[in-house]
């Protein structure tokens, strides 16, 4: 590495290190009300509750440089942040373009967990990089493409006057198609009567399939609603009759069972969409070769980062199989933007009636909405900053902090 100095290369004298020291990491705890949002009776699923405010917390997390260049990430949650709080130290002093070798050693100190506390870290430090080679994450990456189909993926099922029917699925698949959406993904009913529900999931697939499957991709994701193998099994064959894209996490196992998902797959013919609950990038290679799955699933904040998501895409690729890129964010963005064998951007969570889910705290125009994020064609841009190439609001940030914030240096 040189110094351009009048307009050419001037190497660095020995002990001259222009790389930048990680010298402070801070998180800051903060929530953001969803309006209109409350939780299925389980207690878990959000869905569509006029009237009714839902606060989401998520953590802001800054690493600051000796050089001055700052990496950051918002998301996460209070696991994987916990998880940060047993290897921060470790990073303080360290180069922060030191990725790879981070990446490992915090994996292995990590290894009696489930490491969901890499990813937010990762991803800052790729954004540091970035500000520092004033590149675009996709572009250190490698640039495939810098459009992004989208699909659009809804809150689960409702009783108050939203998706509260198969009908009220296919109308708004049919929104969707109009808006531009190539892709539409069912998340379904949950809670109560199992039996009713199984027939609840049957009835929807048809519906939406019969009003928009000559015109979109159509993806079912149960998110492990289903109670039985033989109710996976059910709502997977009308899946089948409808010509659905991909079949994903249908049942209780948590979708990590190789075996059920192998037997499952013989007896289906769509494809299924496995991997998202499967933590590591060793379990995730040993399902692909399985054949317990037909796509890869890949996720930067809860799969190491962008360092571990890419070695998720690249495991894929070599074996011929495509990754899809679990829901929406920047960070996801670059990574799809540097896979050739991806299909779909996650427009996650959607719904007719409320706003999706993603925190407010984006400047400068970049957007998750389900209406303003996509172009007649139904894609997404690339963020074309350095870095993330997003700004964030850390007004709003340390406005909305719950009062935990964590600082390591």
């Amino acid at each position: 590495m040189g110094l351009i100095r009048c307009g050419f290369m001037m190497p660095l004298r020995k002990g001259e290190d222009m790389s930048p020291a990680i010298e402070r990491i801070k998180s800051v705890e903060f929530s953001y009300p969803l309006e209109d949002v409350g939780v299925d009776e389980a207690g878990f699923n959000l869905v569509y509750n006029p009237g009714s405010v839902t606060d989401r917390t998520l953590f802001a997390l800054r690493i600051e440089t000796d050089t001055g260049i700052a990496g950051e990430y918002v998301g996460g949650n209070s696991p994987a942040f916990a998880q940060i709080n047993t290897f921060a130290d470790y990073l303080i002093g360290k180069n922060a373009l030191d990725r790879e070798r981070h990446w490992s050693e915090i994996k292995r100190a990590l290894r009696k967990y489930d490491r969901m506390g890499i990813g937010p870290v990762d991803i800052a430090l790729w954004d540091l990089a970035g500000k520092h080679y004033d590149a675009p994450i996709h572009e250190l990456l490698g640039t495939y493409r810098e459009r992004l189909p989208a699909y659009a993926s809804t809150y689960h099922a409702d009783n108050n006057g939203g998706l509260d029917s198969s009908e009220a699925y296919a109308d708004f698949a049919e929104e969707c198609a109009e808006m531009g959406y190539p892709g539409f993904k069912i998340h379904g009913w949950g809670g109560g009567d199992r039996a009713r529900n199984v027939d609840r999931e049957v009835e929807t697939i048809h519906a939406v399939g019969e009003r928009v499957g000559e015109e979109m991709d159509l993806m079912c994701d149960p998110a492990c609603e289903l109670e039985t193998f033989a109710d996976a099994l059910t709502v997977g064959k009308a899946c089948d009759e409808q010509g659905f894209f991909w079949y994903e996490d249908p049942y209780r196992d948590g979708g990590i069972s190789q075996h059920a998902y192998g037997r499952l797959a013989e007896r289906l013919d769509t494809p299924l969409l496995q991997t998202e609950h499967v933590r590591g990038l060793e379990p995730y290679t040993d399902f692909l070769l399985s054949g317990a799955t037909d796509f890869g699933r890949a996720d930067p904040e809860y799969d190491g980062g962008i360092t571990g998501a890419m070695k998720r895409a690249r495991v894929a690729e070599g074996l011929g199989i495509d990754v899809e890129f679990h829901a929406p964010g920047p960070a996801q963005r670059h990574c799809i933007a540097a896979t050739r064998n991806a299909n779909y951007y996650e427009m996650a969570l959607v719904h007719p009636d409320c706003e999706n889910t993603p925190p407010p705290v984006y400047e400068g125009g970049y957007t998750d909405g389900l209406r303003d994020a996509i172009d007649d064609d139904g894609t997404v841009s690339v963020p074309d900053g350095p870095g993330l190439g997003v700004s964030y609001d850390w007004e709003y940030i340390e406005d909305h902090a719950t009062g935990s914030v964590h600082t390591y240096e």
